[in-house]
């Protein structure tokens, strides 16, 4: 229910220095002031708000468990546009859990998740972008994930999308208003008027559809396949970038038989790393399975390291390799073992991606694939943070608004009334809702703070 008084420890259950318990509800500072007496002497609702006040906390039976700092905001001016109230304590997981059962005995109820969001969203104070964006926030690996969730946070994405929407209603409003008032000086409804209007939302949503690609890697990662000949040592690579043995590595070739996932930040980039099979014939029928992913990882990779080892010539198979792998995405050819005497360099013919030189078993040249990825994966110019979309729920209702425009573009130059083209319209209009959360179900908003955590 709506309203109804809410508790939660906001910083998680482990063991930290500060621990802060969250209310919001009516009777918020009410409820935190039966167990926090300030050392004023005055309730705490007498204070002024979202000022700090110094005092002690009890437990349900009156006892003192801490000494805490203590703040309230009355509604709507609180992040969830209800009143609030927050306990600032040390952060033992028993003390927190002491004074939210007192506060279970004064009446609030134990918050769900992504509940104090949810409000916020309901009553208006985030739309559904935004609200999206506060998990984005929390979940960033990298400053550039952080730059694009406060970006979408402050509203970036939602005037993004609210110019198409607002365009779009300005060409329904039209036509009505001529419809229902032809006595008035109003400008005529032409086929001219609704085609430059639905040419100029087409291209805005197809550039912000393109923006999904980069979004999605900037909070998921970009797929970066882990490529190679066997023994060059792929798997050691990926244990030196995870920093720890993900990967079982061994003098024997074919060790890995499948493909191996883990997540590192290199270069300032969130990769998802995929250490393959090594590449090679093979009449072994699972080690065959697993050189057949291979090639899949490699064809889906947003980024490819091609590791070959220094101290070994290099093979016609490992060129062709490098080639193929140039052809699917940006590449990065790793020669690893650096830390053994080199085979000498090899006569290459045409063009090779960037090079990097390391040994993945000592650590040497890692900060230098850093840098190299870096560069392989540069962030867009200036004027996108914020305006990515970064799911695929945002990125569903953007296509299905496309479709409707396109499917009304395609009416109007079939000579269909516009009344008929403006229904497509509408759907464009009602699509578009669903990414700033104007007509969104019950059921998706539902499942989108199903993801956050309790007490956020």
């Amino acid at each position: 229910m709506e309203g109804e008084l809410i508790a939660a420890v906001a910083t998680g259950a482990a063991r930290c220095a500060i621990g802060v318990i969250r209310l919001s509800g009516s009777g918020a500072a009410r409820c935190a002031g039966a167990v926090f007496r300030a050392s004023d002497g005055r309730a705490l609702a007498e204070h002024p708000p979202r000022t700090l006040v110094y005092g002690a906390l009890s437990d349900r039976d009156g006892r003192e468990i801490d000494r805490v700092l203590a703040t309230w905001s009355p509604a709507p001016h609180s992040y969830t546009g209800e009143e609030t109230a927050e306990l600032q304590c040390h952060g033992s997981p028993a003390v927190l859990q002491l004074a939210l059962d007192s506060l279970f005995a004064h009446g609030a109820r134990q918050a769900g998740r992504g509940e104090f969001t949810r409000r916020a969203f309901l009553n208006g104070k985030l739309d559904l972008a935004q609200a999206e964006a506060v998990m984005d926030l929390i979940d960033a690996e990298t400053p550039g994930a952080v730059r694009q969730a406060a970006g979408q946070l402050s509203g970036a994405l939602s005037r993004r999308v609210e110019k198409v929407y607002a365009a779009l209603v300005d060409v329904m409003a039209h036509f009505h208003a001529v419809l229902d008032y032809p006595d008035e000086d109003i400008d005529p409804f032409t086929a001219h008027t609704i085609r430059e209007a639905l040419e100029g939302a087409d291209g805005a949503l197809e550039a912000l559809l393109a923006t999904y690609r980069r979004g999605s890697m900037l909070t998921r990662g970009v797929p970066c396949a882990i490529v190679g000949p066997p023994n060059a040592g792929k798997s050691t690579l990926l244990n030196a970038l995870v920093g720890y043995e993900r990967a079982i590595v061994t003098d024997i070739p074919g060790t890995t038989r499948d493909t191996v996932e883990e997540r590192c930040v290199l270069g300032d980039v969130l990769l998802r790393l995929i250490d393959t099979a090594g590449l090679r014939e093979t009449r072994d029928t699972v080690e065959r399975i697993g050189v057949a992913r291979s090639r899949a990882a490699m064809a889906e990779a947003g980024l490819i390291l091609v590791v070959l080892d220094r101290s070994r010539p290099v093979a016609v198979e490992d060129l062709a390799l490098v080639e193929e792998a140039m052809a699917l995405a940006p590449t990065i050819l790793v020669w690893n073992k650096a830390d053994l005497p080199p085979a000498g360099t090899p006569a290459v013919r045409g063009e090779l991606p960037p090079v990097v030189e390391l040994s993945a078993r000592t650590g040497a040249g890692l900060e230098r694939l850093g840098e190299q990825v870096a560069r392989s994966l540069p962030a867009p110019a200036g004027g996108t943070e914020g305006e990515l979309l970064t799911n695929a729920r945002q990125a569903e209702a953007a296509g299905r608004a496309l479709e409707a425009l396109r499917r009304a573009a395609a009416a109007l130059a079939a000579g269909v009334t516009p009344d008929a083209v403006l229904t497509d319209v509408e759907e464009a209009l009602s699509a578009l809702g669903e990414l700033t959360g104007r007509t969104v179900r019950e059921d998706v908003t539902a499942r989108i703070f199903q993801r956050f955590c309790v007490g956020k």
